[in-house]
């Protein structure tokens, strides 16, 4: 079967990576993918969002099934389209694919169907959302209600900060995504993710993370499409997992299927773990990224037949092996991210920080410019590895990332910490 993977970040590269391995593919393409996915893939110079032109490159390469990676075209209908030609494909249709592309329709569904989830209002207008700020208190939890690639959240720790928020968001920060906007309840706890593949009636669940949305050391800073993460999460237990399986995933998919719109592929679930159990912060259709390469790292299992099997409704048939340990990546952004950053500057020593033992370099924002790799996006590369322990997996991402020659790029040095911290205190 010859296969294509929608998209061109470290997500796709992880993806393709972890596809090129399945001996049921002939062929594995990727669109556009990026100076790394070519080392796996044959990349098409395509636009994910023109779906005619993907369309016409399934028929002229013969490709039985489509991967879609990034959360736009899915919440385009690429999938529906798909479906249409008589192309099989993993994701969800573009009315399952609410569950991320409108916080609103989430909490509204969690309100419905007695999902645990921070409570919420919904504004259409700056004025109303700030006469709601002023009388609750702080801090305030502001979310764009669309896409935003994983930056239409501010969380504001006094009025001010809110207020200005608010007023950025209806002005156009977050382009269409900010017309309507969600106020949340603050939660506190840890954050951590939950992803299962599912069929629409059945769930499968993956592996646990925990990712680093702040730019800066110990979470502080504006928020990102992620910083690294690492798997699994220390606060998923068993117990805990299973208790979100039964509280919040398996309700959600048969609220969904419920209400006409069956959710197939994977359900990525932002948690918050607190005191009083978790509680749903967002969800995502898709993989998450950078919380997919750990995941990839960590999966033993051939991937291709768990995807083919959410599309045609025998997952209860599939069964993953998973490796022991842990998966750390750091991701390598352009200086300046995610506020404005220069592309084009070349990226050096890539061979060497490959040959450490234990470590895999995966390609977010790449491109080859006469034989130069070069940055073309915010975040660049994505350092992933494996370990014993989290605090091995990280020592290992890290003399990768110390052998790469790119001083215009930098990351964080502290991924994983808060799992680091829990190992040291076991050790004592």
């Amino acid at each position: 079967m010859n296969v294509l993977v929608i998209g061109s970040g470290g997500r796709e590269h992880a993806l393709a990576w972890a596809l090129s391995a399945s001996p049921l593919i002939g062929s594995l393409y990727c669109a556009p993918g990026n100076g790394g996915i070519a080392d796996v893939a044959t990349c098409l110079n395509l636009d994910p969002m023109d779906f005619d032109a993907i369309l016409a490159a399934c028929r002229t390469h013969d490709i039985g099934f489509v991967v879609v990676g990034p959360e736009q075209p899915l919440v385009a209908g690429l999938v529906d389209r798909l479906s249409e030609a008589g192309i099989k494909s993993f994701g969800p249709t573009a009315s399952a694919a609410q569950v991320e592309a409108s916080k609103a329709f989430t909490k509204e569904l969690c309100d419905r169907h007695g999902i645990p989830t921070a409570g919420y209002e919904k504004f259409t207008d700056a004025q109303t959302a700030k006469l709601y700020v002023r009388g609750v208190p702080a801090p305030y939890v502001i979310k764009a209600d669309g896409l935003a690639a994983g930056k239409g959240v501010v969380i504001a720790e006094d009025l001010k900060t809110a207020e200005d928020a608010i007023d950025e968001m209806f002005a156009g920060a977050f382009g269409e995504a900010g017309q309507e906007i969600v106020i949340e309840e603050f939660l506190t706890g840890e954050e951590a993710s939950y992803f299962v593949l599912t069929d629409g009636a059945s769930a499968l669940p993956l592996a646990t993370a925990q990712d680093h949305k702040r730019v800066g050391m110990r979470d502080t800073g504006p928020n990102t499409g992620g910083m690294g993460a690492y798997s699994p999460a220390p606060v998923m237990t068993p117990e805990m997992c299973e208790t979100v399986l039964t509280q919040i995933i398996r309700p959600t998919i048969d609220a969904m299927a419920a209400e006409g719109r069956p959710y197939k592929g994977v359900l990525y679930a932002g948690l918050m773990i607190g005191a009083d159990g978790p509680k749903l912060i967002e969800y995502n259709a898709r993989f998450g990224d950078p919380e997919c390469q750990v995941l990839m790292m960590l999966l033993k299992s051939d991937l291709l037949p768990a995807l083919i099997a959410t599309h045609d409704g025998t997952l209860d048939d599939i069964t993953l092996e998973w490796h022991d340990g842990a998966a750390l990546t750091v991701v390598m952004a352009s200086k300046g991210y995610p506020g404005a950053y220069e592309k084009g500057s070349v990226i050096g020593n890539l061979d060497a920080a490959a040959q450490v033992t234990g470590a895999r370099i995966f390609h977010a924002g790449t491109s080859l410019q006469d034989g130069q790799l070069t940055a073309t996006g915010g975040r660049v590369l994505n350092v992933t590895a494996l370990g014993q322990t989290v605090k091995q997996a990280a020592r290992t991402a890290y003399e990768a990332v110390d052998l790469i020659d790119w001083r215009e790029g930098f990351c964080r040095r502290d991924i994983g910490w808060r799992a680091i911290e829990r190992e040291k205190k076991k050790q004592s």
